[in-house]
């Protein structure tokens, strides 16, 4: 069996789908086949935080620029589809309650602000506060940019009650919210099949060439059988797989992997206010436990690590509307880097505890959970990342061939402006002055080399 195309995505995930939504609807590039073994969306777009952000440092103001272009589509996508996949913009809340910290926030915000993520704004207590506009639950508009460095206690407890009494200052990030990853993949998905895209439901096998360029692939299908699908053009967004595609084109994609886990559970109680920002605690972290449960652990040689200090970077937010109950938290208090991911995903036991108790420095009121936290729902993914957490879009060796990959826990924000850079790659239009900052040629710049040896922050959560 055969047929043909103008153009393969190999992955339906959401960068493969915001690949292919740009090649067939919006650069109306033809026939786009998207192959994939799975249903779209199923193995790694689903297991995301399902939010989005302007706020990352830098060198230089390419990430920003990304996800500014990013969230502008997803904006412009949001008001074509009467916001079918319910964007809001309540912004990502730092918080913190050690002093010294407060001018760490401040240096972010003047460094974001100087790479274009808009103003930074202090909140001191001399203005009474008047000057800070709450986030709201819904919508996208109408809001402020940039961000709120706020130190003045009263104004913290007036907006926040629910933060620990103990915190000093909060950094509330606003071009920042977040989405249905499901309902904004499937509006993409379906917007490409309307102009020309089509799902074949199976896995690529080979990458077919003739003369030194791309000529198909070789897909085997999921209900059996195989299929050779002739096209002059591959895109490589296979997620945790595409460094295994990319060898298949000559090319060695300089990545690794981190497997991250979250956990949901029913917030019955309505511990956490269902109109938060998403919340992140910035500092590191000493697990409350009784004085009898510190003694137990402090017996047991696998408990005992539960009474060291954990590092900073729990967070969470409310899932669903003012009815619903869902609250979601995550963690990666542990960085696992592996070279190839691994299925089935297993995670510790323990998670939803450490987790638990973790974020309760940062919001007491869970503690009435302890002991008895209804039972949560664990899952997670693999973070495909490169050495300074950017991602890869652009050609790769073989003529015809190119890469949309390693967003590592930032595809769904970054995707659409992603695939727009890829479909500029493919199609031959006009690059964004940030392009090579993602491009795979970038490794061989030898200044760019120096700069990975003491890359100063990764942007990771």
């Amino acid at each position: 069996m055969s047929r043909t195309a103008d153009a393969i995505v190999c992955g339906a995930g959401i960068a493969g789908v915001a690949c292919a939504w740009h090649l067939a609807a919006r650069r109306r590039f033809g026939r786009v086949a998207i192959v994939d073994e799975r249903p779209p969306l199923s193995l790694t777009s689903d297991k995301s935080t399902e939010c989005y952000r302007n706020w990352w440092p830098g060198p230089g103001d390419a990430m920003v620029s990304l996800m500014n272009r990013s969230v502008d589509l997803l904006e412009e996508l949001a008001e074509s589809s009467e916001n079918r996949f319910h964007l809001n913009r309540r912004g990502y809340l730092f918080a913190t309650a050690d002093p010294e910290r407060v001018a760490a926030f401040e240096a972010a915000g003047r460094e974001a602000e100087s790479l274009g993520a808009g103003a930074l704004r202090r909140h001191d207590g001399r203005g009474g506060g008047a000057d800070y506009v709450p986030h709201r639950m819904d919508g996208y508009t109408d809001m402020p940019d940039g961000a709120d460095l706020v130190v003045d206690g009263a104004l913290i407890r007036r907006h926040f009650p629910w933060l620990a009494p103990e915190v000093v200052a909060v950094l509330h990030a606003r071009r920042c919210g977040w989405l249905s990853a499901q309902q904004l993949g499937m509006h993409l998905l379906e917007e490409a099949r309307r102009h020309g895209a089509f799902l074949v439901p199976g896995r690529v096998e080979e990458v077919l060439s003739a003369g030194g360029r791309v000529a198909g692939a070789r897909v085997s299908l999921r209900d059996g059988g195989s299929e050779r699908i002739a096209a002059p053009v591959f895109v490589n967004a296979a997620g945790p797989f595409a460094k295994e595609v990319a060898a298949w084109l000559g090319a060695d994609l300089p990545v690794w992997f981190e497997r991250h886990v979250k956990m949901s559970f029913a917030d019955r109680e309505r511990a956490v206010p269902r109109d938060t920002p998403l919340f992140i605690w910035a500092d590191p972290i000493r697990l409350p436990w009784s004085a009898d449960e510190r003694e137990a652990l402090a017996e047991d040689p696998e408990g005992r690590a539960l009474l060291e200090p954990f590092p900073a970077g729990a967070h969470g937010r409310p899932d669903g509307g003012p009815d619903a109950d869902t609250l979601i938290l995550y963690w990666t208090y542990e960085e696992e880097k592996c070279e190839a991911p691994e299925y089935p995903f297993d995670w510790d036991p323990r998670y939803p505890e450490i987790v638990l108790r973790g974020m309760s420095r940062m919001l007491p009121s869970l503690e009435r959970y302890f002991g008895h936290l209804p039972r949560p729902f664990v899952d997670g993914g693999y973070y495909v990342r490169t050495r300074e957490n950017r991602p890869l879009v652009g050609p790769l060796p073989l003529e015809g061939s190119f890469v949309c990959a390693a967003f590592s826990g930032f595809g769904i924000m970054g995707s659409c402006a992603g695939g727009e850079l890829l479909a500029a790659h493919v199609a031959g239009g006009a690059l964004p002055p940030w392009a090579d900052a993602f491009s795979l040629s970038r490794y061989n710049d030898p200044a760019y080399r120096t700069l990975l040896d003491d890359w100063p922050d990764d942007g990771q959560l």
